[in-house]
């Protein structure tokens, strides 16, 4: 059986008539006579009553009919698909961000050189966004994201870590506890959307360790504490992502390790059951290949 066969079929099943069924399809009468005929002799059944003036459908061929035409559209959807596969991606898309730099910026750079058809549009806000009523295409959210509307895939995950400069703990000494950093100028991080302090999760063997900080100042931008740390202003709380250049070139280094074992993720996630464009596809595929974070989890 093939998709010739189904369509004959579906045709003569619509217009209840093989003259009229050859006439869309520009087959003889006795064609789709023949077609038919030899479908009925295939699936073991007869699909239709015939008359000398119409042709109507048996109860087998009921049956029939509902999945034939359902599997005509599935067949004309996957050949819309693969054509669009193969056109270059091109169009708009809207896609929502953390209100951070590192590690997309420079990703969605390489993007747009890669397709310059490409229209980005994007929106930095680290507010739960709802992505369907507000009509983005895709979002990137970090953490667990509980939307039976929305298809995820994970992006990579991340540590938190406690850092500062060498000449800091030079001068004030590391901390090798979370209890010492109420001696120590801490710079908070005062969450946009909420408007509260982040809590810097600091555990060992699983339990949190209630920690007391001496705040020396406050911001809300990873820039603004990436600078000030780097600058010896004081111990920060940090993304792994944010800090690696600065690790790597010894100008940050990290304290408190066997305490900063908590792990979070990023998941970029778009609606669920819609065909998604060559546009989109290039994009999830891009991101997921290209942002460096670590795919599996490392203490």
């Amino acid at each position: 059986m093939d998709s010739v066969a189904l369509n004959v079929f579906v045709q003569a099943a619509e217009t209840r008539s093989f003259v009229a069924a050859g006439r869309i399809l520009g087959i003889s009468a006795s064609g789709i006579g023949k077609s038919v005929t030899r479908l009925e002799q295939s699936l073991g059944v007869r699909l239709f009553h015939r008359s000398t003036r119409s042709v109507t459908l048996t109860a087998e061929g009921k049956m029939f009919f509902d999945r034939a035409r359902r599997i005509l559209a599935e067949f004309d959807a996957a050949q819309a698909e693969l054509s669009e596969a193969s056109a270059v991606p091109k169009g708009r898309l809207r896609i929502g961000l953390p209100l951070i730099g590192e590690p997309f910026l420079p990703v969605l750079a390489e993007f747009q050189q890669r397709y310059p058809d490409v229209e980005l549009d994007l929106d930095f806000d680290n507010r739960q966004v709802d992505v369907i009523d507000e009509g983005y295409d895709a979002v990137v959210r970090s953490g667990d994201v509980e939307d039976s509307r929305l298809t995820s895939r994970l992006l990579g995950h991340f540590r938190m870590l406690v850092v500062g400069t060498p000449d800091y703990f030079l001068r004030h000494g590391k901390p090798v506890h979370p209890r010492d950093l109420s001696k120590h100028a801490c710079i908070q991080f005062r969450m946009p959307n909420s408007g509260k302090l982040q809590v810097w999760q600091l555990r060992r063997d699983n339990d949190e360790l209630e920690t007391q900080l001496a705040t020396t100042m406050t911001c809300n931008t990873n820039e603004a504490r990436l600078c000030f740390a780097l600058k010896g202003l004081g111990v920060a709380y940090m993304s792994d992502f944010s800090v690696r250049d600065a690790l790597n070139a010894g100008t940050l280094v990290t304290v408190l390790n066997e305490y900063t074992t908590s792990h979070n993720t990023f998941r970029l996630l778009w609606p669920s059951g819609r065909h998604i464009t060559p546009r989109l596809r290039a994009f999830i595929d891009f991101v997921s290949e290209q942002v460096p974070l670590e795919r599996s989890l490392a203490s």
